[in-house]
């Protein structure tokens, strides 16, 4: 069974590689990665802003070095996503 594990955890390993996160302001998303909890144990990474493919595998290969497990997903509706849990 996968490990506890917070979007705040996730949140800090890709700031801490460099990544940049997404802000809301002004009626939009800033470009960067941004992090949602779906539950205790499984973390969700999108990415706003152009270059979305390249940047969810960019956020993917960061986090498979760290020991995450990573899972790619396609959102009905076009929008990928990242499935992150820790084993």
């Amino acid at each position: 069974m996968a490990q506890r594990l917070k979007a705040r955890a996730v949140d800090d390993v890709l700031g801490a590689a460099g990544h940049s996160s997404s802000e809301f302001g002004a009626g939009y998303w800033d470009p960067g990665y941004r992090t949602a909890q779906s539950g205790p144990r499984v973390v969700h990474v999108f990415h706003d802003g152009p270059g979305e493919k390249q940047q969810i595998n960019a956020y993917a290969t960061t986090l498979q070095t760290l020991g995450y497990a990573v899972q790619h997903e396609q959102q009905t509706g076009g929008r990928r996503r990242l499935v992150i849990t820790r084993p």
